[in-house]
């Protein structure tokens, strides 16, 4: 269970697949960030990690490592394991996605022969890291507020304490503005930036700025009302009429409203990334889900136009749209990292 020291959060993250090379788990590694956000403000972190440059000047992982995606989870003290517990797996297994091509048509089936077995796994399969921010259940600090910088700060530590070079990042929900900050202000650690259900600014939007002030109102004062509030927002009609009433029901306990949870949620209610977005060099891919009733798809529009040269694209699909639509998220992101 690695774990890097971050001011006063020792925090904890996973590797998934084949490992990198030994980091010193023993030795602390410190991230600084500002007690309260400063645009300006840089997201350092020492013991900076080792990668090699292509001829374009791209850094990649040194020969035999196999490239590295970081995960950051979105809101809930569940963190890492509530979000990423079951895709993780369909992002280390390069097998297991080359099969999923072959049973595919058409164009799915065409790329497949024509890269033979071995060149699909290769394409595919990577070393996954997930880590726990603050708030989350398995990572311990001093319990004080937390900003997306101090996020930012502690994903940045998790890099290059992890020993695997620059990364592909991703960053969902809370974790988009997350993985966006890190991607500004240190643009030497991200490979391609991938950002999901996310936004910039949290104050210009009446309904993300009433959603959240709800959500923490129903967080210190009703949390059954919370847990079935968050289940109602975070997935489609479509989804939760599909599961029917037993796996609702089973869904309402997955975000209780913890210390953990209304720290995130605090976090949620100051989200203001707009001056870092145009800092973002790295090849970015932003994705909106059209039926987003946490995060309205608009706001993942609005982040793509303000990022320079990024990619968009939409899935049919709730808030939550690696539980609705597993399938077509992996093979979006998938397809996006390895272009």
């Amino acid at each position: 269970m690695p774990t890097v020291t971050v001011g006063t959060a020792r925090v904890h993250y996973d590797i998934e697949g084949p490992a990198p090379a030994t980091p010193s788990h023993s030795a602390s590694v410190t991230a600084s960030a500002p007690a309260t956000p400063s645009h300006s403000a840089s997201v350092t972190a020492s013991a900076p990690a080792t990668a090699t440059a292509t001829a374009t000047g791209l850094p990649h992982p040194p020969p035999g490592r196999l490239p590295a995606l970081l995960l950051v989870h979105g809101t809930g003290s569940g963190g890492a394991v509530v979000n990423w517990g079951r895709t993780a797996p369909r992002f280390t297994d390069g097998r297991h996605e080359a099969r999923h091509e072959a049973r595919g048509e058409g164009r799915g089936e065409e790329r497949h022969e024509a890269r033979g077995e071995g060149q699909a796994e290769e394409r595919h399969a990577r070393t996954v890291i997930t880590p726990d921010l603050s708030g989350a259940d398995r990572t311990v600090d001093d319990g004080g507020p937390l900003t997306v910088e101090t996020l930012a700060a502690q994903v940045v530590a998790v890099i290059e304490d992890a020993g695997t070079g620059p990364v592909d990042l991703l960053g969902f929900s809370m974790g988009a503005p997350v993985a966006a900050a890190v991607a500004a202000l240190r643009p030497d650690l991200v490979n391609r930036l991938v950002l999901v259900a996310g936004w910039a600014y949290t104050d210009g939007d009446e309904y993300l700025r009433n959603l959240f002030a709800l959500w923490q109102r129903l967080g210190e004062q009703d949390p059954a009302g919370f847990g079935r509030f968050v289940t109602m927002t975070g997935f489609s009609r479509d989804f939760l009429n599909a599961i029917g009433r037993e796996e609702v029901e089973a869904l309402i306990p997955n975000m209780p409203p913890t210390p953990g949870t209304l720290r995130h949620v605090a976090v949620d209610r100051a989200v203001d990334v707009r001056a870092l977005l145009p800092l973002i060099t790295a090849p970015t891919l932003v994705i909106g889900c059209a039926r987003d009733a946490t995060v309205p798809v608009e706001n993942s529009r609005e982040l793509a136009a303000a990022i320079t040269g990024s990619t968009y694209a939409e899935i049919d699909a709730g808030h939550v749209v690696f539980f609705e639509k597993e399938d077509e998220f992996v093979k979006t992101v998938t397809d996006f990292l390895a272009g």
